[in-house]
């Protein structure tokens, strides 16, 4: 197999800012997430402005301005809300309390941007629902494992293009390292909202997007706490299927069990069956290689194809959402497919069957 080039796989030209230094003022607030500087570097690269940081933690504000020295350093949560010149909050607070920031950043007037899972509970999910109809406010989510990873971007856009046909399948594996350090909240259930919830939102999301779906059925959820009794309402394992209603099937497995050898922190991979071919991304390693991230194996009429992505592709995504706030347009992600995801995550975990920790004993 060998690396393939040409027009009908190469990827679209790199996204190049949308607006000049200044045009864009953005605030993050609520740090208790590392995604935030994911979510903000995407918006400082395509041509938003850092204006404010706000968080009631001085350490993790200070850690903030490291990577963003010139953003000012607000008081209070207040004092961002009331500045007209701040066009969206970027929020990574913990998951819980996520739909109540963006509940008071919509009655402030601005867009808001949160990390995933946006959200916990269908309660807080109809509040979003009616504060955006009402307003006409945005709560996008930083579903990040899709449109902050390059290979996930380029098999959006070879499935646009017709590469494999009808989409019937999409497989989403989603391993992480649960490590060190991480905060109480992270094992409290009602807080983090359970593994399907919280890491399967990023499947959910790309099931949806990959078969152009945009209503599904949860079918079966299961989870499990195997490995960690000292954390009982942490689930580490956790799969869930769904039904369509393109007629495409949908499959994701999340856990909380990658091998300390292994040399990134997931080894998160995809699989996309269409109806005249198929596509695999292995998304942040190619084990057994030195080849690093950033890989789309493309099987189809012509032959097989193994696709590198890395630097070459960007992130379209977040110039489009800053496009969208201004021209109050939803080309990078419609509301309704964002609240989907968040919904089906709820739903999966809420349906999930709890699997047998111990291991059952023979003749017991």
């Amino acid at each position: 197999m060998t690396a393939t080039s040409g027009a009908a796989y190469a990827p679209e030209p790199l996204p190049r800012p949308v607006v000049e230094p200044g045009d864009f003022p953005f605030a993050a607030m609520r740090l208790d997430h590392g995604h935030i500087y994911g979510m903000c570097e995407g918006l400082a690269a395509a041509g938003g402005t850092p204006a404010w940081v706000y968080d009631p933690d001085p350490a993790k504000v200070e850690a903030f301005r490291a990577r963003f020295p010139d953003v000012r350093v607000a008081r209070s949560e207040e004092e961002v809300l009331a500045d007209d010149s701040v066009r969206l909050v970027a929020g990574a607070a913990v998951t819980s309390e996520r739909c109540a920031l963006g509940l008071r950043v919509i009655e402030a007037g601005k867009d808001y941007f949160t990390d995933k899972a946006p959200l916990t509970t269908l309660e807080q999910l109809e509040a979003a629902r009616e504060a955006t109809a009402r307003t006409g406010r945005k709560y996008a989510v930083y579903y990040s494992e899709r449109i902050h990873v390059e290979a996930a971007v380029l098999a959006g856009q070879l499935i646009e293009r017709g590469a494999i046909g009808r989409v019937v399948q999409v497989m989403g594996l989603g391993p992480h390292r649960l490590g060190t350090g991480r905060p109480d909240w992270f094992f409290e259930k009602e807080k983090y909202g359970g593994i399907l919830c919280d890491i399967g939102s990023h499947n959910f999301e790309q099931m949806l997007h990959f078969a152009g779906a945009t209503d599904a059925t949860v079918t079966h959820a299961a989870i499990a706490n195997y490995a960690h009794p000292e954390h009982p309402e942490l689930d580490d394992f956790g799969e869930a299927t769904i039904a369509m209603d393109t007629g495409a099937a949908g499959y994701v497995r999340v856990d909380w069990f990658t091998p300390d050898g292994l040399s990134t922190w997931g080894d998160g991979r995809t699989f996309i069956l269409g109806t005249e071919g198929y596509l695999e991304l292995r998304k942040y390693v190619n084990v057994g290689t030195d080849e690093g991230p950033g890989h789309v194996f493309l099987v189809d009429g012509k032959g097989e194809h193994h696709l590198t992505t890395n630097g070459e592709v960007g992130y379209p995504y977040f110039g489009q959402l800053i496009l969208d706030c201004l021209e109050r347009t939803e080309t990078a992600m419609t509301q309704e497919h964002a609240f989907k995801a968040a919904e089906l995550s709820v739903r999966a975990q809420q349906q999930a069957t709890v699997l047998a920790a111990e291991r059952a004993v023979a003749g017991a």
